[in-house]
């Protein structure tokens, strides 16, 4: 697979998602959680959503439950924290695995082209995101800690390239 177009995706509703619907969109894609000390950035996460989303970036969230158990809950109680507790509209996926051998192949080939510190393919903890450019190819990778505020510039020059 070499772009992120490859790949299909559950929607939090189950129904699949080929990528491929957001050719020429850039992406940032992110594994999120419900009950996490990072678990706020969904309000940045939104922010960037209504910012950026009219100017073609998508933000997706993937929930995942392999750090400290902190999503718990199914796909439909996820939706309804994240869009009752943060107001999520952008699209929400259904939980998956993001390391070992049940990760998501989308996951598996996001690590394998955007490696973390000291080169690790390991998705570290929740709220790890990913940019992907216009053309489908991941442009970086920013630790839980980065804020999506802190990601604006980055975003602005994939929207402009």
């Amino acid at each position: 697979m070499s772009t992120v177009y490859d790949f299909e995706a559950l929607q939090i509703n189950g129904q699949p998602v080929q990528l491929s619907e957001f050719k020429g969109k850039a992406l940032l894609i992110v594994n999120t959680a419900s009950a996490c000390g990072f678990t706020p950035q969904f309000a940045g996460l939104e922010v960037l959503h209504e910012t950026y989303g009219p100017k073609g970036l998508v933000v997706l969230g993937f929930p995942c439950n392999q750090f400290g158990s902190q999503d718990k809950g199914s796909n439909d109680e996820i939706a309804g924290f994240c869009q009752v507790n943060y107001g999520v509209t952008f699209p929400m996926m259904a939980k998956i695995d993001v390391n070992g051998a049940q990760a998501h192949p989308l996951y598996q080939w996001l690590a394998g082209e955007a490696p973390g510190l000291l080169g690790t393919k390991a998705i570290k903890w929740n709220f790890t995101k990913f940019l992907v450019g216009k053309d489908g190819a991941v442009l970086k990778r920013y630790a839980p800690t980065d804020t999506p505020a802190s990601l604006a510039k980055d975003i602005e020059a994939a929207l402009a390239a």
